[in-house]
């Protein structure tokens, strides 16, 4: 009799179209694939029926995050082998015809793999409404950033800077997180030419690291805003904490919801536009030039994908950040233009971000039990797989993100920068 893994090999070949890019190891202890690849465990015979009744990306995940599958190792390198084997065949499975449906079915029903559908692990987002309503963008946010102050305090650098980092001194053994989160909030600031009494608004400010250091070391008046109720707490507790209480406003606002106009020498909206959505967009960035003083300047800094997959995944869609929208960045550039804006400068920060996000992964790693005692093992196997899913999307071009600088120039042209850039911000 054939073993559970030899029997399964075949079968996942059909599905993938290809060879099988990881070894195997089944519940019944046998092995089959590649001795050199990573080793994919499924633990019960219950991953298999998640992937009948879920197949593709989401099955998957949600295998992993319930323990019915794991990767021995390495998440990242079995992660980096399945999107080679899928780049290799063309990233298409092949279409399956209801003789291979049959034999499919024929091999789980041997394997004792057929069976009523799993329950879905705790966590997925449940949304209700229009996509985009301010209803339901209300819920996605929180869906992702409510799941706990103390989660995202143990993930992150004490300043609690949920974006890209800014590395300038990356092979200095000394130099961490926390420094190039301060590096990175020291350019936005700069870009923006912050000077004392400036008028800074914060769109979407997580938990206050970019207003509380405008605020701190520059002096800006900052006006904060997020969707976020734990967030806004978080922030106002920290103002309070730093005696910033004459600097730094922050409020649950939503920015449709922003009134008045040329109010703010400066705008930022730091990784908050990929929760607007597409056709939603050029409102928002209409609302970035309204709010804008003629020569005030906004730094908006986003991530993108190509064109096929402006989401972020089943997987990132269900459980991390429902409703999300990534666009390349030429249309983003395209639509702050359109808005009236003049875009001055773009910088990728790219691999910037594989750093910054192997850093929270490593935090993760060595902090494992907090966080599986402070949210629950299927929560913390989410953001494993997340995390480490994220730095590879990364590192392999098939995300970006980029910082870009635009002004509001007056009805004339003027926009009040310097024509270089050593003017605009000075230099490191």
């Amino acid at each position: 009799m054939k073993s559970a893994a030899d029997t399964l090999v075949p079968l996942l070949e059909q599905f993938t179209g290809g060879p099988l890019p990881v070894r195997l190891r089944a519940w019944d202890g046998s092995t089959a694939g590649p001795r050199d690849a990573p080793m994919v465990v499924l633990r019960s015979r219950r991953a298999l029926r998640r992937l009948l009744w879920e197949p593709g990306e989401l099955g998957l995940a949600e295998a992993y995050i319930t323990g019915d599958l794991d990767v021995r190792g390495d998440l990242t390198e079995g992660l980096r082998a399945i999107w080679r084997a899928a780049r290799e065949g063309g990233a298409t499975p092949p279409r399956l015809t209801a003789g291979d449906r049959l034999r499919a079915t024929g091999a789980a029903l041997r394997l004792g793999a057929v069976g009523p559908r799993p329950p879905a692990p705790r966590g997925r987002a449940r949304l209700n409404g229009t996509p985009h309503s301010r209803g339901r963008d209300r819920a996605a946010i929180s869906h992702h950033y409510d799941l706990s102050n103390e989660f995202y305090a143990l993930l992150l650098d004490p300043s609690m800077a949920y974006s890209c980092a800014y590395w300038t001194r990356a092979d200095d053994p000394d130099y961490s997180l926390a420094d190039a989160q301060r590096d990175k909030l020291e350019l936005v600031c700069r870009k923006l030419g912050l000077r004392p009494g400036m008028r800074l608004l914060d769109i979407g400010c997580g938990w206050g690291a970019l207003s509380l250091y405008a605020a701190e070391t520059h002096r800006a008046q900052v006006h904060a805003v997020t969707l976020s109720a734990a967030q806004r707490d978080a922030v106002r507790a920290r103002v309070r904490e730093r005696g910033l209480e004459e600097y730094v406003q922050v409020e649950l606002r939503d920015y449709r919801d922003l009134e008045g106009s040329g109010g703010y020498e400066a705008v930022t909206a730091i990784e908050m536009g990929e929760h607007v959505g597409d056709a939603q967009y050029p409102a928002f960035a209409g609302t970035l030039h309204r709010v804008l003083r003629p020569h005030g300047r906004a730094l908006v800094q986003q991530m993108s994908r190509g064109r096929v997959a402006p989401g972020g995944g089943a997987f990132i869609e269900t459980y991390i950040a429902p409703d999300m929208h990534m666009r390349p960045l030429g249309r983003t550039v395209a639509l702050l233009e359109g808005a009236g804006l003049e875009v001055r400068a773009v910088e990728s920060l790219r691999g910037h971000y594989v750093r910054t996000v192997r850093a929270w992964l490593a935090t993760l790693e060595a902090r494992w039990s907090e966080f599986v005692s402070l949210a629950g093992e299927e929560t913390a196997r989410v953001w494993r797989l997340y995390l480490a899913g994220g730095a590879l999307a990364f590192a392999e071009r098939r995300m970006g993100v980029d910082q870009i600088l635009a002004v509001r120039p007056t009805g004339e042209g003027g926009t009040g920068m310097p024509d270089t850039q050593d003017g605009w911000y000075g230099r490191w």
